[in-house]
């Protein structure tokens, strides 16, 4: 540590941060003309995406084709994958890495991210957008508050949080001093993000990196195009060479690779419950080969619901019911995909409901007009297919719109809106990840018992969302509902979580519930040391209370 860094240290500060303000992307606006201007130039050409590791872009000779999911034939770019041989090097400029940079001052560290902060909302802003919207089929707002706005949230919150973590000191009595030295994890980090939100991929490795880790970072292939540039833009705030290196590929190889090695330390993960669990049960296979317990965090998925009671707001509900099952094609893992109406709601908004979900464009996300993209590949749509075809032969199930999925240009599953007399319904209790809402219409005194059978329904614990006026039945749904979310919402949709103000998380299938956009997501990747000095030392071994002898 420099003279002039411990003289910083006394006085350094994180500017206070605040939510990166959106953009509207009226039609005609210089945004969208903007952004419009960067998916043409994107559009014109085939990028490779190569891995990028001890500060080098290097490529494999094998690739993978990455295409737009709402017009599959254009390929975007190519993606190198990675080899076994591939993620060692990785793991190998992390380990090197990770002397110096977890001894470089938390101000230096949380510098890069501050400075990624402004790329991502000003010089990288527009292209990030539009590779998220080419790649992962996402609306003009849908990808700026993605993209561009949660990114960069991530990155000012995450360092002011971690300012507050190292600046919280123990006290000590007088002649003694205190410290805690927030370490970094011994080893490195393999963080695997998902397709859905280009901001989790510029998370997952970040969060780690800013306490002084190293990583391994995987990226989903399926959001390789918007993760490439938030590779770029840390490369260019200044993140020194080895701190995280990214690899594409297979996430089952690399995580194999990675998971192996005597020095991980930790996984930060997004995805399925269903390969979390298989990668925590490889961890366990491993575990006599570790030189510590490694810590896993990971968020999974939900099966998310809406509640209405009799005091809701009809009007309400019905818009938390269109915005939290279809934006984004209900590829959030916070969409909602069950609901429970009270039947007096439901006659009021079940026509208007209907007809508004048959009228929701679906198409090309770089246009205006477009509200529901493609879903992510072929293989969604099929499994989607499935679930649509299932629930179609259940007596219990009526299909209100949708059902139909059209895969001939692009990957389009057309939102889709069961109602079910079956509260326990396959539909009530899986996950499907798509634009698949179920509807169970419950009278209206019987609120007590919809409770119990909410909290049941369904392995996951995500979101929930409660809509009521009637503050008993409000507190009510509170108590008895206390662990079927990590966040519950009242009269507000599911979705929607925003960074510093609300922390992303939750419980049992749903994941580890580390609650991101807070200190604890950033607290279990340091591993204190506690650092006692007495300026006194005793000089004699006896107590006063000894007699030694006298009477």
């Amino acid at each position: 540590m420099t003279q002039q860094s411990v003289s910083m240290a006394g006085n350094f500060r994180v500017p206070a941060p605040h939510n990166e303000p959106t953009r509207d992307f009226a039609p005609g606006s210089p945004e969208s003309k903007a952004v419009q201007e960067e998916i043409a130039r994107i559009s014109s050409q085939v990028r490779d995406l190569p891995h990028y590791i001890n500060g080098n872009w290097t490529t494999s000779e094998e690739t993978q084709d990455v295409v737009s999911p709402h017009d599959h034939a254009k390929v975007l770019g190519r993606i190198s994958l990675a080899d076994e041989a591939t993620t060692r090097s990785a793991i190998d400029a992390a380990l090197a890495a990770h002397h110096d940079w977890s001894r470089t001052p938390w101000w230096d560290r949380a510098a890069v991210f501050l400075r990624a902060a402004d790329l991502a909302a000003g010089k990288y802003r527009d292209e990030l957008v539009a590779t998220t919207m080419l790649g992962q089929s996402k609306t003009f707002h849908q990808a700026e508050i993605d993209a561009a706005c949660e990114t960069a949230d991530f990155f000012r919150y995450n360092a002011h949080l971690a300012q507050q973590i190292y600046q919280d000191q123990p006290p000590a009595l007088q002649g003694e001093t205190n410290l805690i030295d927030q370490r970094p994890l011994e080893g490195f980090v393999l963080a695997v993000s998902p397709f859905n939100f280009t901001a989790i991929g510029a998370n997952l490795p970040t969060t780690p990196a800013l306490l002084g880790n190293t990583v391994v970072w995987k990226p989903s292939e399926k959001a390789a195009l918007s993760n490439d540039v938030v590779m770029r833009l840390l490369e260019e705030a200044g993140l020194p060479p080895g701190v995280i290196n990214m690899v594409h590929g297979s996430g089952r190889d690399v995580s194999d690779t990675a998971m192996s090695h005597e020095d991980f330390a930790g996984l930060s993960f997004t995805g399925s419950s269903e390969v979390f669990r298989s990668l925590w049960k490889t961890a366990a296979g491993n575990i006599d080969r570790y030189k510590a317990y490694p810590r896993l965090v990971g968020e999974t998925g939900g099966k998310n619901a809406v509640l209405a009671h009799p005091t809701a707001d009809a009007q309400a509900v019905k818009i938390a019911l269109v915005r939290g099952a279809y934006e984004y094609q209900g590829q959030k893992c916070s969409a909602t995909s069950r609901a429970y109406v009270a039947r007096s709601i439901w006659n009021e908004i079940k026509d208007d409901l209907v007809e508004t979900v048959k009228s929701l464009p679906v198409g090309d996300t770089t246009k205006h007009e477009t509200y529901v993209g493609a879903v992510i590949d072929e293989n969604a749509l099929r499994r989607l297919e499935g679930v649509i075809e299932k629930a179609k032969g259940l007596d219990s199930h009526t299909l209100l719109a949708g059902g139909t999925v059209r895969p001939e240009t692009g990957w389009f599953v057309d939102p889709t809106l069961f109602e079910t007399t079956d509260p326990e319904a396959f539909t009530m209790s899986e996950e499907f990840f798509g634009p698949l809402l179920s509807v169970y219409v419950f009278e209206d005194e019987e609120w007590d018992s919809i409770l119990e059978l909410v909290d049941r329904a369904s392995p996951y614990a995500l979101t929930l969302a409660v809509f009521a006026s009637d503050r008993v039945a409000i507190s009510h749904a509170l108590d008895v509902l206390r662990n079927t979310a990590g966040m519950t919402y009242i009269n507000d949709k599911t979705t929607g979580a925003l960074m510093g103000q609300v922390s992303f998380g939750g419980g049992r299938a749903s994941g580890t519930n580390d609650k991101t956009g807070s200190r604890l997501a950033l607290q279990r990747w340091i591993s204190g040391r506690f650092v006692h000095e007495n300026m006194t030392p005793a000089q004699d071994w006896r107590y006063p209370y000894l007699s030694m002898g006298e009477m």
